[in-house]
């Protein structure tokens, strides 16, 4: 059985593989580099989200809505979170814009 060694570039390691084809080769390094960036979109996402659900001015949550509104359209449309997630979380969101008081 062959080994194959990825180089980790940001922990500076070497990742051993088993695959064989230059081709599943490259879609391991591909499937890496899809994942991390994934997960930061995720997490910026949720702490978008968590920012503003704490807002209790109205104006500035309103102004934080459509651009929290428009990253989850995004992140729906290229598969990072699934759409009925996104329209979830657009509709819980825009529920507690309405009800804050005008400050």
């Amino acid at each position: 059985m062959g080994y194959y060694f990825l180089i980790d570039k940001q922990k500076n390691i070497l990742i051993r593989i088993m695959a064989i084809h230059k081709s599943a080769i490259k879609r391991i390094r591909q499937t890496k580099t899809r994942n991390q960036r994934n997960r930061y979109y995720a997490k910026t996402m949720r702490n978008a989200v968590r920012n503003l659900r704490k807002m209790e001015n109205k104006e500035e949550a309103a102004e934080a809505y459509k651009k929290v509104s428009s990253m989850l359209d995004k992140l729906g449309r290229k598969g990072t979170i699934s759409k009925n997630k996104a329209a979830n979380l657009k509709s819980k969101l825009a529920k507690h814009v309405n009800k804050l008081e005008v400050a």
